[in-house]
């Protein structure tokens, strides 16, 4: 982290992290972080680096490789009254502690008569692109949003990277945090100051007026290129960072569609059962008679993640997809003319 103009400074994704880790760590002494290596080794991605010797041990903790066995004793942790943040190295070994994350930590409040909170935060690194093969490169946040009980949040910027988690562990309930594994090296300016950030809320990212591309995490930053790319031809995109997937800003995201009357959706995960697939049936269902032309997808291909760099390339959205599938939405001949 380097000191900007006084009122930004220069960062990276993975600093914005560290830095909300942090924080959390010294305001409030119920918050300790738990993980698979997050203690000597300072994390896989080196988020929790030096917080060994910042910290100690009773508040950065090294677990076993038992997902089920260290988020079930963060959820019981949080009932206890601490505020525990789990960090799970990447999305697919989240499949070992499906049953405590969706069966308990998601349930215990109705299941208990409203009696028993469980303030839990949990911490996945998620997505593809950096050939980890299929095993590693899964992008499952539409799976969890697909459970009550759960708020599911995807930082994409510096500010959500940094003030996600303040708001996630003032929440009563459990939050996951979908922390794409390929913004880490991402740099940009943060306000000095920066603090909490909103965790109900899309957020337009750039304003537009002919179609709107709605995606979340990396994303974002190919629908922006592509706007770019788009506006160079006459068509104003606006883009629609969705944030949080469950519960999804319906009033944001159908407010952008009948505005710009054309919606395309990006997503990093597969186009079957995914997040595209619920955000396509509720602009059917809240603002079908303002479409000027059918919702398109650009999600991942129908396959196990390639591990060779090319295929993997060809696997993922691209900024080209994203623009070939709005200028399908006009048609070659009714661009929108300025």
């Amino acid at each position: 982290m380097s000191t900007g103009d006084g009122n930004t400074v220069r960062t990276t994704y993975r600093e914005a992290v560290r830095a909300g880790l942090r924080e959390a760590l010294q305001r409030d002494d119920r918050v300790f972080l738990m993980g698979e290596d997050v203690c000597r080794y300072g994390g896989t991605f080196a988020v929790t680096k030096g917080f060994l010797e910042e910290f100690g041990e009773e508040r950065i903790r090294d677990t076993p490789l038992s997902e089920s066995a260290f988020v079930g004793a963060g959820i019981g942790a949080a009932l206890g009254g601490m505020r525990p943040i789990v960090e799970v190295m990447t999305v697919n070994f989240a499949f070992l502690a499906l049953d405590q994350i969706v069966n308990t930590a998601a349930t215990l409040l109705h299941m208990s008569g409203g009696q028993f909170n469980v303030p839990l935060v949990i911490r996945m690194a998620t997505g593809a692109g950096r050939q980890l093969g299929a095993q590693h490169s899964m992008s499952l946040e539409g799976w969890y949003a697909h459970i009550p009980g759960l708020r599911i949040a995807v930082p994409a910027t510096l500010e959500d990277a940094r003030g996600m988690l303040w708001t996630a562990l003032e929440d009563p309930d459990p939050v996951l945090l979908f922390e794409h594994a390929g913004l880490y090296n991402r740099a940009g300016e943060l306000a000095a100051d920066a603090g909490p950030v909103d965790l109900r809320r899309a957020a337009i990212r750039r304003p537009g007026r002919d179609v709107t591309l709605l995606t979340c995490g990396i994303h974002l930053y190919t629908c922006l290129e592509a706007a770019e790319r788009l506006a160079a031809e006459g068509i104003e995109a606006e883009v629609v960072d969705l944030r949080v997937l469950r519960p999804l800003d319906d009033a944001t995201i159908l407010g952008s569609v009948r505005r710009t009357r054309r919606a395309v959706i990006v997503e990093d995960g597969w186009t079957s059962g995914g997040i595209s697939a619920e955000l396509s049936a509720r602009i059917m269902e809240g603002a079908f008679w303002s479409l000027d032309a059918p919702v398109s997808r650009v999600c991942r291909e129908e396959v196990p993640m390639p591990y060779a760099a090319h295929l993997e390339q060809a696997a993922l959205p691209q900024v080209d997809e994203v623009v070939a599938a709005v200028r399908a939405q006009f048609g070659d001949s009714s661009f929108p003319k300025r």
